[in-house]
């Protein structure tokens, strides 16, 4: 789950970490009445919405009263804003972010994630802060400094020094930026996030620091644990498909192919996907309805499917270890007729009762067709789209 940056930089706050003080706004009003209440006489409006490159794409505007912070607003909340990281039109601003301005001496990233690779959480830093990081990494990777923390011994002074210095902080500088690293790594562990990015953190022309920008990513299997974070959550960000999904208990991401994919588990769903590819097709979703698949499940498995009109022909793939292949057969069935599935549908079951499962299929008098391995179901869900298409 993501956050906005005014809900990141509030918990930010909260653990001690320096954010330059501003306001949430919602309307063109309260982004004036923000300025006036803030004071000074430079102020940053940045669209509220979950993408990078918003200062590219429009979304971030320097003003210098106000009556300018109000029309910066009112160009911004009600539209989508489309970046690098969007899909289609973009997301939909509904605030902004109204923050006092900062006197910038110096630019730098800071981020903290979970190190799959290293088994840890590890620190990511680079003087070449405010640009795009994954553009510096590629061409000039020895701006890039990683610092991998050991679990056991956990966050020392050791870590803190080695990334100030990579930073060339100055001595003076050293000890906040310790404090604030430490309180990063602390964020991390008691929020159960996965990923919280700094890009600026920056040093003030009065030598202070300051997180400008913050991104938090937050582990959604945690969630349970943190009511309040959850209540954070903003559909409006999220693919509509995968929203609905999530409410059903369903695993669905939306991809750019035109064969969707039904699988329980999802190991087996990536694998379907991989099988596809080899068959020379393209993959419209992935879509995991998990171990317990019921008719119902199914049923909204199919219409969140249906919901991509790209959709030329659906795999379902499933299988029959916790739930009979019969009792998920009569679900595809009931699915079928009920949701109204215009395209072709090709199923492969395996597991307990599967000879059962395919006899209700094979009887059943729709357009169902069914295969006896994964790689069949594969090149027939493939051929199918094929033929859509050239229909």
């Amino acid at each position: 789950m993501n956050l906005h940056e005014f809900q990141a930089k509030k918990l930010f706050a909260e653990f001690g970490i320096p954010v330059p003080e501003g306001r949430v706004a919602a309307s063109a009003e309260e982004a004036e009445a923000a300025a006036r209440e803030l004071g000074g006489d430079l102020w940053v409006v940045k669209a509220q919405v979950h993408a990078g490159g918003r200062g590219k794409a429009g979304g971030v505007k320097l003003v210098r009263s106000p009556e300018e912070a109000r029309d910066a607003a009112a160009g911004m909340i009600g539209r989508k804003l489309a970046t690098h990281q969007t899909q289609g039109e973009g997301l939909p601003i509904e605030r902004v972010w109204v923050e006092r301005g900062s006197e910038i001496a110096r630019e730098l990233y800071l981020s903290v994630l979970v190190d799959r690779a290293r088994e840890c959480l590890t620190f990511v830093a680079s003087a070449a802060g405010g640009m795009e990081i994954e553009e510096v990494a590629e061409k000039s990777p020895e701006q890039i400094l990683t610092v991998p923390v050991n679990p056991g011994s956990g966050f020392s002074g050791y870590e803190a020094r080695r990334l100030g210095f990579g930073l060339n902080l100055e001595a003076d500088q050293l000890k906040t930026f310790a404090k604030l690293v430490r309180a990063l790594y602390t964020f991390m562990l008691e929020k159960d996030a996965s990923l919280v990015e700094i890009n600026p953190l920056i040093v003030t022309k009065g030598g202070d620091l300051l997180a400008l920008d913050a991104k938090v990513n937050l582990d959604d299997n945690a969630l349970f644990r943190h009511k309040d974070t959850a209540a954070m959550r903003d559909p409006s960000q999220e693919d509509a498909a995968e929203a609905e999904a999530a409410e059903h208990g369903l695993n669905y991401v939306s991809l750019d192919g035109d064969i969707a994919c039904m699988v329980n588990g999802a190991g087996l769903a990536m694998a379907t996907m991989d099988l596809i590819k080899l068959a020379g097709g393209e993959p419209a979703n992935f879509l995991d309805v998990g171990g317990g698949a019921t008719a119902e499940r199914v049923s909204v498995a199919f219409r969140l499917i249906l919901s991509n009109e790209n959709v030329k022909a659906i795999l379902v793939n499933i299988f029959g270890g916790i739930v009979r292949c019969d009792m998920i057969a009569e679900g595809i069935i009931a699915a079928v007729k009920g949701v109204g599935v215009p395209v072709p549908v090709v199923v492969r079951l395996e597991g307990t009762n599967v000879e059962e499962g395919r006899r209700l299929l094979a009887e059943s008098g729709l357009d169902i067709t069914t295969a006896g391995n994964l790689t069949e179901a594969a090149d027939k869900a493939v051929a199918a789209a094929r033929e859509g298409k050239q229909a």
